[in-house]
């Protein structure tokens, strides 16, 4: 069963052509910056992008076995539930205006629908980054009017998820899970049967700080932010999603760069040191949500492929479950195993 992937990204596309979990042919197409700042909004990327993804699938030629599927990274929706969800026009309209936010993952969906229609086959999004399933007690902040939102890397913190149940040999609905998603932003969730119950804010929320995210502040600290700073909105927003963290201590955002400078500079150890902590912390935290009992603390993203941070954060929580590792992202064969389920029987497609 052929499934045809669309991962578009900020200044790339990622395609795949999966047949089950087998990758027959992947591409990845870098976008210039200059090519991109063309385009005032994402979605005037799309005829562009569209163009570019044919020209691509053209030169991989078609599979033996005429394609089951496209599936495609999705952007921001209002909040749903996870599953695979298929493309329709509500769906289509809310990532073409940016109704729920601006983000290059918009584009998938609409691809997706693309190439659908004009291979004849169905077009799907998985576990949107969208996806809320807290528990009621989840979703109160403390200030009646502001609610508690899941923005995390809902596809890949899904995706190993179902990879650790089917290692230990137990139904997904019966698991109960910390995953830690760690890359330029950090995703820290809790788990129940599959369900992500609680979870880090991982746009401009809570949890760790990061490579170049701020993370939680002291309300005095950015009350005085925005209003003494003498900062505009979008410059704060700027500087906390994309000029803080380790990038705005040290001025370097790969990890064996810190790591070889820590050996000789206590700042950058400081610094090492506090980021491991904080992640520890909500990796802490996310445990008392699951009542102290997870069947595992689950560590993936970018920064895993790293292993003295692997072995610093799993040193730190190791007493509280065991520690398994899964390097990178899955985002691609998540997409593909979504729509296969669905093709399947094995789920139910959702309707957006």
């Amino acid at each position: 069963m052929n499934v045809f992937v669309i991962n578009p990204g900020s200044t790339s596309t990622k395609l795949a052509c999966f047949a089950g979990e087998t990758v027959l042919w992947s591409a990845t197409l870098n976008h210039n910056q200059e090519e991109l700042d063309r385009f005032d909004r994402v979605v005037d990327q799309l005829d562009w992008r569209k163009q570019a993804v044919a020209e691509a699938f053209a030169a991989n030629g078609l599979p033996d076995r005429p394609l089951a599927a496209v599936a495609g990274r999705c952007g921001l929706l209002r909040p749903v539930a996870g599953g695979t969800y298929r493309v329709n026009d509500a769906m289509c309209r809310d990532l073409r205006s940016a109704r729920y936010g601006e983000h290059p993952s918009n584009l998938g969906g609409l691809l997706a629908r693309r190439f659908g229609k004009k291979l004849s086959v169905p077009a799907f999004v998985v576990d949107p980054p969208t996806v809320n399933e807290f528990e009621p007690a989840s979703r109160l902040s403390g200030v009646p009017g502001i609610e508690r939102k899941c923005r995390a890397h809902v596809l890949n913190v899904k995706a190993v998820a179902r990879c650790a149940a089917a290692e230990l040999n137990k139904p997904l609905a019966e698991t109960a899970f910390v995953v830690a998603h760690l890359g330029g932003g950090v995703s820290i969730c809790a788990l129940h049967g599959g369900r992500i119950v609680d979870a880090t804010d991982a746009l401009l929320g809570e949890g760790p700080f990061s490579l170049t995210r701020a993370g939680v502040l002291s309300l005095e600290a950015m009350l005085e932010l925005c209003f003494d700073s003498g900062r505009s909105r979008e410059e704060v927003a700027r500087l906390l999603l994309r000029e803080s963290g380790v990038q705005a201590y040290l001025g370097e955002t790969w990890l064996p760069a810190v790591y070889e400078l820590a050996r000789t500079n206590p700042e950058a150890r400081q610094v090492l040191d506090a980021l491991v902590r904080q992640i520890a912390k909500w990796i802490g935290a996310m445990t008392a949500v699951l009542r102290g009992h997870p069947d595992a603390i689950l560590l993936t993203g970018g920064m895993t492929h790293h292993q003295p941070l692997v072995e610093e954060v799993a040193g730190h929580v190791g007493a509280l479950a065991p520690v398994r590792v899964y390097p990178g992202e899955r985002e691609m064969s998540a997409l593909a195993e979504g729509a296969i389920r669905v093709l399947t029987g094995e789920e139910q497609p959702l309707d957006y």
